[in-house]
């Protein structure tokens, strides 16, 4: 924790309060290993990136876009805008993004200070409006649930009444569950290893069955048990398993529990680059999708929609919140396994 001076506001941005920063697996992973694959800190650097707060100042080239005293939550990449894939609106995977609170791309010098800090500039384009009705803790929370609707969109937006499949109970899982259900899936199966958070899941979902995942029975032994709670048909398995950890354990069992010409999309990113024992041809036999999501594009303003209607209920994830001044006591507690949070959140209110 330090002082730094006042960010200089360039003509085109503005200037946000940030009121709430919540915690990211990824912040640990660069606070505590300086690295997720090839993404290494080499200076400096203020993390954050699931933010939200209120503009207090407006770059003088920025009309009517954006005000004073507009409460916003910061979609936080920085693509060019001008590069072949943001032009057909794949500006998530622009090569030359930034990203509040992540080093820049390798071969790129630039890296972006992030949230947890006081002050900010941002491109108006990307702090979007939130109503009063929605706190700055839901309006950080926009982030999270932007990755999981990116990945329902990329898994090809669930259907009415097909089963479904979320592996994992981190906040992207739970996130992943919530709107799952939301789209009208049924029945979802959600795995997890910890008791404590499958508890939780049922919390958040009542309707949905739970699978405490088994270490010893390995991937298809767990597929199996999985499969199970769907039937004994292959018509009753499910069509979208949506992995949610990252974990190559977790991601290998899924490949097995997915129907026949169904879709597996991950979501979950560990930091490995590589994944062992990936089962190439069982995929290959069954006509399995497997598919990918880095990070989201076009979700803040349907997701706000969500939050601001009730439909998703984004306070319950919050399980811890800490002042601005002591981050590091947030950083520390998220970075602890022996404690249990969801969603740890870091608020000014100065």
């Amino acid at each position: 924790m330090d002082e730094a001076p006042m960010p200089v506001l360039n003509p085109d941005e503005v200037l946000v309060h940030m009121k709430c920063t919540g915690i990211c697996g990824s912040d640990i992973h660069f606070w505590k290993e300086g690295k997720i694959g090839d993404l290494a800190v080499t200076d400096d650097l203020i993390l954050g990136h699931e933010c939200a707060g209120i503009v207090v100042h407006v770059g003088a080239n920025v009309k009517k876009l954006i005000n004073v005293g507009d409460r916003v939550a910061v979609e936080p990449q920085l693509p060019c805008g001008k590069c072949y894939l943001c032009q057909q609106g794949d500006y998530n995977l622009c090569l030359d993004v930034d990203f509040l609170g992540v080093p820049g791309m390798p071969g790129r010098d630039a890296s972006i200070h992030g949230s947890m800090q006081r002050y900010k500039s941002v491109r108006p384009e990307f702090a979007h409006k939130i109503p009063d009705s929605m706190s700055y803790a839901e309006g950080a929370l926009v982030e999270v649930f932007s990755v999981a609707y990116h990945g329902i969109e990329k898994a090809g937006g669930l259907e009415l009444g097909k089963p479904c499949v979320v592996a994992g109970c981190g906040p992207i899982g739970l996130a992943t569950l919530m709107l799952a259900d939301n789209a009208g899936a049924t029945p979802i199966v959600v795995t997890d290893i910890s008791a404590d958070r499958l508890k939780f899941a049922r919390e958040l979902v009542p309707s949905v069955i739970t699978y405490q995942v088994q270490p010893k029975l390995g991937a298809e032994g767990n597929a199996a048990e999985i499969r199970k709670l769907f039937g004994t048909e292959e018509w009753q398995m499910p069509p979208y398993v949506l992995e949610c950890t990252g974990v190559e354990s977790s991601i290998n069992t899924c490949c097995y529990v997915t129907r026949r010409a169904g879709c597996l999309t991950v979501l979950g990113v560990s930091g490995k680059n590589d994944i062992d024992n990936f089962p190439f041809m069982h995929l290959s036999f069954s006509e399995i999708d497997v598919r990918f999501i880095n990070r989201y594009k076009s979700s803040w303003p349907p997701v706000i929609n969500l939050i601001a209607s009730g439909k998703i209920d984004a306070k319950k994830f919050v399980t811890h919140s800490f002042p601005l001044e002591k981050a590091v006591d947030a950083l520390e507690i998220v970075a602890d396994p022996l404690i249990p949070t969801v969603k740890v959140v870091i608020e000014d209110k100065a």
